[in-house]
């Protein structure tokens, strides 16, 4: 319980706390609070908590590009179009101008293109081969399934395949609105110098999803996959907790 006058971070009391304001920690701090286990990856046991499109799943680049292809392609999903693509959002998070998912809509007109096209916006010149490749693999898995339609019915498709997958279409961009959105004040946005990794990357709120915790494997810790992408999922219980020392009124939770 916080006493009258008392400080947390250098900022005097609740009604005086500006969660907009340059946090008086470092990214090193918070970094220097996680247990070393944290930051090692173990392919094994993230095999139930694949994300290798952060390049958690393992320190071994083409063991990410090759799950990262499969699983992504099984779900319709641009493998390296995505990863790019949200690679730029973690990098530039918070940046009015610069990040790509859930800007505000005043901001300028940003990049515009497809995770398709390697030829879009989004991508720099050395990455079209790579979104080439990710675009080939949804394109087999696509033909994949409508030879699957041929071969047992589309009614059968929908049910197995169709059905489930608008369903966890609809769970996935749900809770990442509700981290980038919907806090009790209206996150900040940062244009110019006011800008920085740090600054703009705690701007994400952690979300309680009780029962649900485990089936999402724990990505309510928000906060502080955004600012540290390559830490496995099966750390970030721990390392939220960790971490919360050194945000204090700065990290944003229900």
């Amino acid at each position: 319980m916080q006493r009258e006058g008392e400080q947390i971070h250098g900022i005097h009391g609740y009604e005086d706390f500006d969660p907009s304001a340059p946090p008086p920690f470092r990214l090193g701090d918070i970094r220097a609070a996680f247990p070393k286990h944290h930051l090692i990856k173990n392919p094994w046991r993230a095999v139930s908590y694949v994300s290798s499109g952060h390049g958690s799943f393992s320190d071994n680049c083409t063991l990410n590009t090759i799950v990262g292809q499969i699983l992504h392609s099984s779900i319709l999903v641009p493998y390296h179009g995505w990863r790019i693509s949200h690679m730029t959002h973690h990098q530039n998070h918070g940046h009015v101008e610069k990040d790509e998912s859930w800007v505000p809509w005043y901001r300028s007109p940003g990049k515009e293109g497809s995770h398709f096209s390697p030829y879009s916006d989004l991508f720099s010149p050395k990455e079209r081969k790579l979104v080439m490749i990710s675009t080939a693999c949804w394109i087999l898995v696509t033909l994949l399934l409508g030879h699957l339609c041929f071969l047992i019915g589309t009614i059968q498709i929908l049910k197995l395949y169709g059905v489930p997958h608008w369903i966890f279409t609809a769970r996935f961009d749900g809770v990442t609105y509700l981290h980038h959105n919907g806090y009790k004040q209206k996150l900040p946005w940062y244009r110019g110098k006011e800008w920085s990794y740090l600054r703009g990357g705690h701007k994400t709120v952690d979300r309680d999803y009780g029962l649900f915790n485990n089936i999402h494997h724990d990505i309510g810790t928000h906060v502080i996959h955004h600012l540290f992408p390559q830490i496995p999922h099966c750390h970030l219980v721990e390392a939220t907790e960790a971490a919360k020392a050194v945000l204090g009124r700065y990290h944003r939770e229900p």
